[in-house]
């Protein structure tokens, strides 16, 4: 070095910029891990709650905001609604509900169903929850176009008006019936024994001699005077 002509002062300004540079160098290989690094664990993450996602079951919750789960073949339209032979076995394995080889006789209680729709009596088919085909019937079911439901149970059980109507298939809540929501002027209403009952209706508990109204339409076609009694044939 003492050979290169250059003088003491200027070696120093050499050395000492050259150390700037290293420092200058190293810092931006340090900002391009960090950068690098951070953008791969940011990757991995959203890959995690992707598989996550994915992995997760739907919500089969119907609360407030939570879709409600699929019912196989159920009728989304409005009335005339079929006995909802179609899709039975799988709406039945869907609610938890058995397919029984007979009618069960622990349990064997009526209730009287009346529907109206936009101030029109809706019929209330026969052959509900059961598959003369099969040779299976569900505990909830009907013999005839009455509105009489028959609850049949091999093993006492309480059953709800909701789930009849997901063995019928027709979707019921609060805010549905079949295809029929409520807005824009029009309600869904229910009455027990002739009383109002507030909520939803698919949350009312199946007793003996029950007769339930269930209406949807604008207030001026809900039923004047919702019948409060039904005269039952002798238990079978």
């Amino acid at each position: 070095m003492a050979g290169d002509g250059l003088s003491t002062d200027a070696r120093r300004r050499l050395a000492f910029a050259g150390g700037v540079a290293v420092v200058l160098a190293i810092v931006v290989v340090m900002v391009a891990l960090t950068a690098g690094g951070g953008s791969s664990g940011d990757s991995a993450g959203a890959g995690s709650s992707a598989r996550s996602s994915a992995a997760a079951p739907a919500t089969t919750a119907a609360g407030a905001g939570a879709a409600a789960p699929a019912l196989p073949g159920a009728q989304t339209g409005p009335p005339p609604w079929t006995n909802g032979g179609g899709g039975l076995a799988a709406r039945l394995r869907a609610i938890g509900l058995p397919a029984l080889p007979e009618e069960g006789t622990v349990l064997h209680i009526h209730q009287h169903l009346d529907v109206f729709v936009n101030g029109r009596r809706a019929q209330v088919p026969a052959g509900i929850g059961i598959d003369p085909q099969l040779q299976f019937i569900s505990p909830l079911h009907t013999h005839d176009t009455t509105g009489t439901l028959h609850v049949e149970s091999p093993q006492p059980a309480t059953f709800t008006l909701g789930q009849f109507f997901e063995v019928w298939g027709v979707p019921l809540s609060a805010r549905q019936l079949g295809g029929l929501r409520v807005g824009g002027g029009r309600v869904l209403r229910e009455w027990v024994n002739g009383r109002p009952v507030s909520g939803d209706p698919a949350a009312t508990k199946l007793a003996s001699h029950q007769e339930i109204v269930v209406a949807y339409g604008t207030a001026d076609q809900m039923p004047k005077r919702p019948p409060a009694s039904f005269d039952f044939a002798p238990v079978e």
